[in-house]
């Protein structure tokens, strides 16, 4: 990673939540300005300072609102649950133009978790490109990987797919991954999310049968 990624803002947007936290810990372990965004102020502000107590003194995190996140952020990454997709990305539609989102977001729809339900745009990446428009482009990636080794140093075993609307975009969303220590694939168009975020569904029924919680795909036979 050269000093010229680094300087890169990335706002977490939904940042309060684990997923969310565990990202935002890893990207500032790594030295990148991280912007943890929430609909509360004063949830982002605590999470931020939870934070910089685990890394000590020298990393940039701040809190703030969603939108405050998206306006100061070169990339946004959207971490929320599906029940505040759309609303969430409407809320900062404006602040993404002419940036990148990197959408976290698995269409769960409870109480059937372990089941494969995907919205009528194809995935919720490919809804996300919906809403925001040509003016912004849009990655998936993390969708497989467990909150729960993200927030120490732990390492994780899951390989991480993205999928996203353009070879550059998923290229910059590859460097961003291995900025938290795990290993990117390009996994092609964001029309592939489909599959990318059903396994989700897949690996939380596995977790349930087998008594597990860390269940992960790993890409074999490839030099990478």
């Amino acid at each position: 990673m050269t000093d010229s990624n680094l300087l890169l803002s990335i706002a977490v947007l939904g940042g309060t939540g684990k997923e969310g936290k565990g990202l935002a810990y890893r990207w500032a372990r790594a030295g990148y300005h991280v912007r943890i965004g929430s609909r509360s102020a004063e949830k982002a502000i605590a999470a931020a300072n939870e934070i910089r107590e685990m890394l000590g003194d020298g990393v940039s995190v701040e809190g703030m609102t969603n939108f405050e996140a998206a306006r100061d952020a070169d990339i946004a990454v959207l971490t929320v649950p599906y029940s505040a997709h759309r609303d969430t990305l409407e809320s900062v539609k404006d602040e993404l133009k002419g940036k990148m989102l990197i959408d976290v977001t698995v269409p769960l729809v409870p109480p059937k978790v372990a089941t494969v339900q995907m919205p009528a745009a194809g995935s919720a990446a490919q809804e996300a490109k919906q809403i925001l428009g040509d003016d912004v482009q849009v990655c998936a990636a993390f969708q497989n990987i467990g909150y729960d080794h993200l927030l120490d140093d732990s390492e994780v075993e899951c390989d991480v797919l993205v999928t996203g609307t353009s070879k550059d975009a998923r290229a910059e969303t590859i460097k961003l991954v291995e900025a938290t220590g795990l290993r990117g694939w390009d996994a092609g168009p964001i029309e592939n999310s489909v599959v990318v975020e059903g396994l989700t569904s897949i690996l939380i029924g596995i977790n349930k049968k087998y008594g597990s919680t860390h269940a992960g795909i790993k890409i074999t036979g490839v030099e990478h």
